[in-house]
């Protein structure tokens, strides 16, 4: 297949371009490198686009014909989301409508979208599966719930088929070394522990302590970068397999483990102590995230296979 991979010079686009083009698939990045790096895209095409521009994303549709759309590229972070709105619902939201729209316009129908568990909010239930009432407390997740109402829409009139993965805390890098994790400002818990544990932090801030958990600090479900691309490969096969319905999936570990907890285990994991300081909570974070992955592994055969949050921890190390 053709696959345009939108953002795949991020963190986990760079991933699922090297796992697609692995598969033998004819992998086209298509990124503004806003958050991405050139360097990233080991493999395959790589076009500068962003998806702001309309003109430029017909001109590499015409060109390439891809079969299938996979979507990385939005922004993420939770913090930013609530101080700066409209950038996150002009890039994620009105970023995606045009790509939909050059999707619809040169007749390519299967989408693949990178959601998040931010479009359930503070969770009435735990583990969270498909079915669980969606909340979104920040603008980031309300900018990835509007997409998911899009594209039931576009469902409907243009017959545009999509697989939505909504993933908890994506974690880890590519066993081989050749791709890591690489935000600027880094924002991610691991990759900041990891830092910190190398010298390049002075220490590691802890934001809240007075969650309603187990220690007082948030407790999430942390999923292998690879695994993520593993599954959005099965997706897309599902998709480009005939006339079948759109899907929407919840993909994590099954397993929360607190802020506090996964310092323990960096610490018990590389031997070395470091510097925690405990800090005020940030506007938007819910206590508890912990996916139910159970329709992913029941239809698509979903297994991840760095199922451990150890394990996760020692592809960093």
């Amino acid at each position: 297949m053709t696959l345009f991979i939108v953002g795949g010079a991020g963190y986990i686009g760079s991933h699922m371009v090297k796992l697609a083009h692995l598969a033998g698939h004819k992998v086209i990045t298509l990124d503004n490198l806003s958050t991405g790096h050139r360097d990233a895209v080991l493999y395959g095409a790589f076009e500068y686009c962003d998806i702001q521009d309309a003109n430029r994303l017909n001109e590499l549709f015409k060109k390439y014909t891809p079969d299938a759309v996979m979507h990385f590229s939005a922004y993420s972070l939770v913090g930013e989301s609530m101080s700066d709105p409209y950038k996150y619902y002009n890039n994620n939201t009105v970023g995606t409508l045009n790509l939909l729209k050059a999707m619809i316009d040169n007749d390519c129908k299967n989408f693949i979208f990178s959601s998040t568990a931010a479009v359930f909010g503070n969770p009435e239930y735990i583990p969270i599966d498909e079915k669980h009432p969606k909340n979104p407390i920040n603008p980031y997740g309300k900018s990835k719930l509007m997409i998911e109402q899009m594209l039931e829409d576009f469902d409907s009139a243009y017959g545009l088929k999509y697989v939505v993965f909504r993933y908890f805390n994506a974690a880890g890098h590519d066993e081989s070394g050749e791709l890591t994790e690489r935000h600027d400002p880094e924002t991610h818990l691991l990759p900041l522990i990891m830092q910190t544990v190398r010298g390049e932090r002075e220490a590691i801030s802890i934001y809240g302590n007075d969650y309603d958990t187990k220690d007082g600090t948030c407790v999430r479900d942390y999923i292998h970068v690879n695994d993520l691309s593993r599954v959005h490969l099965q997706g897309v096969e599902y998709l480009m397999s005939g006339d079948v319905d759109s899907k929407v999936y919840n993909l994590g570990n099954g397993e929360g483990f607190s802020v506090k907890e996964i310092i323990e285990k960096v610490k018990e994991i590389t031997g070395k102590d470091f510097k925690v300081i405990e800090d005020e909570r940030r506007a938007g974070d819910p206590d508890t995230l912990i996916a139910s992955s159970q329709r992913a592994k029941d239809e698509l055969g979903f297994k991840p296979e760095v199922d451990r949050v150890e394990d996760i921890i020692k592809t960093l190390v």
